[in-house]
């Protein structure tokens, strides 16, 4: 199934006021908090987002370029994962839209960037 507008989930080490700022210009954006997924190790929180169809948005480089390869070496797919250098909620989600505006949901599968 063809996806237009890639959908975000947000690891609990990113600011909720991302998905709060992201909201009003129609993205789709959850967080882990808002889902009961607090405390889960990052292998959970991906295959949380895989399983509804959502990039991930995260702090943790290290540990989720070694998912990212995990997924590709096992040829698992996974909907995208941005990883973010730590910023102000607004500036990180200047950077984001710049994704969200350019990039469509099906063009982000297995797909990492870095902001």
């Amino acid at each position: 199934m063809s996806k237009l507008f890639i959908e975000l989930y947000l690891d609990e080490d990113v600011s909720s006021l991302i998905a709060t700022l992201l909201r009003p210009r129609g993205f789709i954006a959850t967080t882990a908090r808002e889902e009961g997924q607090l405390g889960r190790d990052d292998s959970e929180q991906l295959a949380f987002a895989v399983a509804r169809g959502r990039a991930i948005l995260t702090h943790n480089r290290d540990d989720f370029v070694a998912l990212a390869n995990e997924y590709y070496a096992s040829e698992r797919e996974h909907f995208g994962i941005i990883v973010a250098r730590r910023r102000p909620p607004s500036e990180l989600v200047r950077w984001l839209i710049t994704i969200l505006d350019h990039v469509t949901a099906d063009e982000f599968q297995n797909q990492v960037r870095y902001i």
